[in-house]
């Protein structure tokens, strides 16, 4: 009898000690979560570290070594990640580049609309394709003209193409970043942008906004010269532009009205 008593108090003991860890437990980690809740409230960014990574990773030169599939591809990487959403969530026809390089936007963004999986074609423009890498001309779903981007010949294909691939259009800008080039380039496609397009204007982070101030009047300043020209043509998508904190196109995601 006494020693099926003392067998009892043991396994309460044992109870009761398991009970008391499992407390100590849960309370240690209410303790971490409570921590880094308090943590996360008490640090809060001063609005100069994404400015500062933009200038970091502008003025390394690391865009100059990024690669779509072994195709050179002179982009910031979460401005990337931002246009795939764009082209997965628009569904274009057709995706218009001014400034081809090597071609690894281009295949980049043939990729993405293969995986959206409707008709569409690439068009992009270069002055020179000299650059312009074998992998990307193999593409068939891209086509590739070598001519100035302002000149009335471009309008005329890109009215031709939106003939042939009815639908929304998806538009960058990332050639000449004169201001004078970048302004004529909007204008042309003025005509040819219906409500709900899409147009990047890239680079407009040149001339101190925030790299390069002493650049001169750039895709920025074309963006804000055509603004005052025509100021209802186009809603800023501020949400997209402002995603991850920073952007090679400040000021430059446009839904066209």
């Amino acid at each position: 009898m006494l020693a099926a008593t003392e067998v009892d108090r043991n396994t309460k003991r044992r109870t009761a000690a398991a009970s008391a860890g499992s407390l100590r437990s849960r309370a240690a980690g209410a303790k971490k979560l409570v921590k880094a809740a308090l943590a996360l409230y008490l640090y809060q960014p001063t609005e100069s570290e994404s400015e500062e990574y933009h200038k970091w990773y502008f003025n390394t030169l690391v865009w100059k070594k990024t690669t779509w599939m072994g195709v050179p591809c002179w982009k910031s990487t979460a401005d990337m990640w931002n246009y795939q959403e764009i082209l997965f969530e628009l569904k274009p026809s057709l995706v218009i580049e001014f400034g081809t390089a090597h071609g690894g936007s281009a295949l980049f963004y043939a990729t993405i609309m293969r995986q959206v999986g409707q008709p569409f074609k690439v068009f992009s423009v270069d002055i020179n394709h000299k650059r312009l890498e074998r992998a990307a001309r193999r593409d068939s779903d891209i086509l590739f003209v070598e001519s100035s981007s302002t000149v009335p010949a471009i309008g005329e294909h890109i009215e031709h193409l939106r003939s042939e691939f009815p639908g929304k259009i998806f538009a960058i800008l990332d050639s000449d970043h004169s201001m004078n080039h970048v302004l004529a380039e909007m204008k042309l496609l003025r005509p040819l942008l219906c409500a709900g397009d899409y147009l990047i204007v890239e680079d407009s982070c040149l001339n101190g906004h925030p790299v390069l101030p002493g650049w001169g009047p750039g895709p920025y300043e074309a963006i804000e010269a055509y603004e005052h020209e025509f100021p209802q043509d186009y809603t800023h998508d501020v949400a997209r532009e402002n995603k991850f904190g920073w952007t090679f196109a400040p000021n430059g995601f446009l839904i066209r009205n």
